[in-house]
């Protein structure tokens, strides 16, 4: 049976333990955490404090669990890096609010919102579903416009060919065939774009902002996210499936430590064009909101004082007018 080159590996290999299995439960407990401070918040402030300082810390071990599936298995310089950055930064997040920096309460919710949006995604199998398969439509169909026709495939196998690490039997595999055996591209869970549009759907609802602004700007940015991923997912597809890709393959090889060249055109286009690519889109529309929706500057500003250890007036910096003065009674 000839070997399917894949579009990432799901196992961890070698290790003892699967890094997604023991986080699950730390998601659970981050997100009642979270969630709890929240409610919490306005009717017992000591407890919500120590509910959310509580959740920090599991946060904290959660991605101390992931590291090894980025940095290993997924072999990703940016998720690796965030999720070896996320660890002191969520410990430093608990200590602060612990101590009486009272805005992290915003934080704090943000991120518990964020669960919100994403884990159904997550957990509801139909709605997973829905998702990839209508993103895998959308890429498909954009991926014809430009004259790349790759054969859809659904379940774990095709032509006799087992697609080795394909993690559900949905319709969101593309097939590329080529003399030396196929190149399949899973559109997964994380290629959806969900990720990214729960992350500014937390920071957005999180905020204390007239709805109908909140609303606006959520919808905006939600958009732009789903269809600035959906060109990511064709630049990936193509460039892997066509191979268009396949420079300094050596040092590629070397540096991601892959045995097969064909997916240095992978490992190029997504691992590092892509992935560096979405966090310059991500700043940016982080920059524009933050005009547009001048009431998240507390969230920006604390990460920036976790970061820096300088405080910063985001408000006077973008010449932002208040959250008080820039409603209009049509935002109500």
């Amino acid at each position: 049976m000839m070997a399917t080159v894949l579009q990432s590996r799901v196992t961890f290999a070698g290790l003892s333990f699967d890094p997604l299995v023991l986080s699950e439960p730390l998601m659970w407990l981050v997100l009642a955490s979270f969630l709890g401070s929240a409610l919490l918040h306005h009717r017992d402030e000591q407890w919500a404090r120590i509910t959310a300082v509580t959740g920090w810390g599991l946060f904290g071990a959660f991605w101390f669990v992931l590291i090894p599936h980025f940095v290993l298995t997924q072999k990703s310089f940016v998720e690796g890096i965030g999720s070896v950055a996320a660890v002191p930064l969520s410990l430093y997040a608990g200590y602060l609010l612990w101590n009486g920096r009272d805005s992290l309460f915003v934080l704090t919710r943000a991120v518990g919102t964020m669960g919100i949006v994403y884990v159904p995604f997550l957990t509801i199998e139909p709605l997973r579903q829905f998702l990839v398969e209508v993103v895998t439509d959308q890429t498909g169909f954009l991926m014809a416009l430009l004259g790349v026709d790759p054969v859809v495939v659904d379940g774990f196998s095709h032509n006799g060919i087992e697609i080795v690490t394909k993690q559900y039997p949905y319709e969101s595999t593309f097939w590329f065939d080529h003399e030396e055996g196929p190149v399949t591209y899973n559109i997964l869970l994380a290629c959806t774009g969900i990720g990214s549009i729960s992350i500014f759907a937390g920071a957005i609802l999180a905020v204390s902002a007239p709805w109908r602004r909140k609303l606006r700007a959520l919808a905006a940015t939600a958009a732009v996210i789903y269809v600035l991923n959906l060109f990511r997912n064709v630049f990936i597809a193509i460039s892997f499936g066509r191979q268009r890709m396949q420079v300094f393959e050596g040092p590629i090889m070397s540096l991601f430590g892959i045995s097969d060249p064909r997916m240095v055109s992978y490992y190029l286009a997504d691992r590092i064009l892509a992935q560096v690519g979405s966090v310059v889109v991500l700043v940016g529309l982080t920059w524009i909101l933050v005009r547009e929706l001048p009431e998240m500057t507390v969230l920006v500003e604390d990460l920036l004082f976790m970061l820096t250890g300088n405080e910063y007036d985001l408000e006077a910096a973008f010449h932002t007018p208040d959250a008080e003065t820039s409603a209009t009674p049509g935002d109500d």
